[in-house]
């Protein structure tokens, strides 16, 4: 039977110096807020637990202060093996002042690695990672010198003529999870919560390691009382179990609770408005021209998300929008609440949604375009001192049957007029996108083009596609000057064979007609 305890209890009880921290979450969801608050205070107060190892998949904070934020103390974690990067910003700055030894790798295979913890196994052994920077023949998913002068966590190896990574099992001596209700005898359902995670995978990773399972609950119930169906977490895992403050489990950062996000209800969805007629809608456009009908896709954050109003505005049919956090179906939420989703058809565990991901089950997906250079390469993880992560990016684009990148020429300052069926560049952005070598290889162009991926980069101004000859120009808007405003603008020349005007309909006011 598991302990009821506070949260200051929990901490004090059962986190020591030096212990691995297996987390569950995405962003705000599912993500045990009171028990990261409390860690932090415990640590300040007394100096302990210190030296922390903290594993975890998704990003988990809201860029301020919450979620990972709470455990930005030096010396409380002394090294990170996370997924994204970008939500924690004192966690970030511990990394770039080489505090703590960090390590970015992808967010589905440390999904697959707490699964893989869980069933013994010497790791998570894939594909996923080739030829981008967390290969050891690169970067080995090191981001800063303390990590650099660590153990290396990923190992290539050749496995049936095929290269493949081996990302080193860890053991997990703690798992922090939360959930909706507990009975008396720990079984823990999981109904008011947006995502289900890894849940599941990090308590048995923790049982399985020897270690302990805490989960932070709404509230407490009678043994018997739970519908069996819902339980999510059996009472066989769960060792602790801390009862929240109201304001410490909220369903996402941004929303205290809705129950469309979690699927118990289905609500009116207003149609999407339309986007004005600017650089982003034509960008869209031009993306969703690329749709095929019925397909399974993953949308990215950011200039992406405007392929989702253009399919309504357009009334194209059948489109099913995924989230790596698990949601297939609906309206995937943006902002503080990304990685939930309004009225979605099915949420599934964050691993299994990876394994689809994996092995192919993407039409199409649309991520965003920050950096990209001659080979076809993009970097969306790294900028500078800002270390960002990959997130599920790595597994999504290496995976999909179609990657399209979608973003401006230049950033910056950059201003454009649409009009006439055409694009007139008013005020050149300062930073250049399209650069000779990216940053970081978030995603490999020479990898894609071994597996024959259809690859294209979309901006306002032009289209490319990444051939088997190389990155190759084939559209280029009206009104556009090549040399001016193209080729002036990247520091690589691309091939040019038959370049075409970009359809004139992505610059005018009226609908395109692509669903008919």
């Amino acid at each position: 039977m598991p302990k009821f305890m506070s949260a200051h209890e929990v901490v004090q009880t059962y986190i020591k110096d030096g212990m691995t921290l297996g987390y569950s979450g995405f962003v705000g969801a599912a993500h045990a807020e009171e028990i990261s608050k409390t860690l932090g205070e415990v640590f300040l107060e007394t100096g302990h637990p210190c030296d922390l190892t903290v594993m975890y998949a998704a990003g988990q904070g809201d860029g301020v202060s919450r979620g990972m934020n709470h455990l930005g103390e030096e010396g409380l974690v002394t090294r990170v093996i996370g997924g994204h990067w970008g939500l924690a910003p004192r966690l970030q700055k511990l990394a770039l002042d080489n505090k703590l030894a960090a390590y970015n790798l992808p967010q589905g295979v440390i999904s697959h690695l707490f699964r893989d913890i869980a069933a013994g196994k010497p790791g998570v052994l894939t594909h996923v990672g080739l030829q981008t920077f967390v290969d050891p023949r690169l970067e080995g998913g090191k981001i800063n010198d303390m990590a650099r002068q660590s153990e290396d966590l990923v190992q290539l190896l050749t496995i049936n003529g095929e290269e493949k990574l081996l990302y080193k099992a860890i053991p997990v001596d703690v798992a922090i999870i939360r959930a909706t209700y507990a009975d008396t005898m720990g079984n823990c359902t999981m109904e008011h919560e947006g995502v289900l995670a890894e849940a599941v995978a990090v308590a048995q990773a923790a049982k399985n390691s020897g270690g302990k399972v805490i989960v932070q609950v709404k509230n407490v119930v009678e043994y018997g009382t739970l519908d069996s169906r819902l339980v999510k977490l059996p009472g066989i895992y769960v060792d602790a179990v801390v009862v929240a403050q109201d304001e410490n489990h909220g369903q996402t950062f941004g929303t205290y609770y809705n129950p469309a996000y979690s699927g118990e209800c289905r609500v009116p969805v207003d149609s999407l408005a339309p986007l004005p007629l600017d650089e982003r809608k034509v960008i869209a456009r031009r993306a969703a021209m690329e749709l095929v009908p019925n397909a399974v896709v993953n949308l990215g954050i950011g200039m992406p998300e405007g392929v989702a109003a253009i399919a309504a505005e357009e009334e194209l049919q059948g489109m099913v929008l995924t989230t790596e956090s698990g949601t297939i179906g609906g309206i995937p939420a943006g902002g503080k609440d990304f990685g939930v989703t309004t009225n979605p058809d099915c949420v599934l565990d964050q691993p299994a949604q990876f394994d689809f991901y994996d092995g192919g089950g993407l039409d199409v997906a649309f991520l965003g375009l920050a950096q990209m250079d001659e080979k076809g390469n993009i970097n969306v993880s790294k900028f500078g001192p800002k270390i960002a992560g990959c997130g599920g990016f790595i597994n999504i684009t290496q995976n999909a049957r179609k990657v399209i990148y979608c973003g401006t020429f230049t950033a910056g300052g950059l201003k454009v007029n649409v009009e006439n069926g055409g694009l007139k560049v008013l005020n050149e952005g300062k930073v250049k996108k399209l650069i000779q070598q990216v940053e970081q290889v978030t995603f490999s162009g020479e990898y894609a083009q071994s597996k024959g991926q259809q690859v294209l980069y979309i901006t306002e101004r032009a289209v490319f596609e990444l051939t088997e000859a190389g990155v190759e120009l084939k559209e280029i808007a009206p009104g556009v000057d090549l040399e001016r405003d193209i080729l002036s603008q990247m520091d690589f020349v691309p091939i040019m064979k038959n370049v075409v005007p970009m359809d004139a309909r992505l610059f005018r006011e009226a609908r395109m007609g692509l669903g008919k």
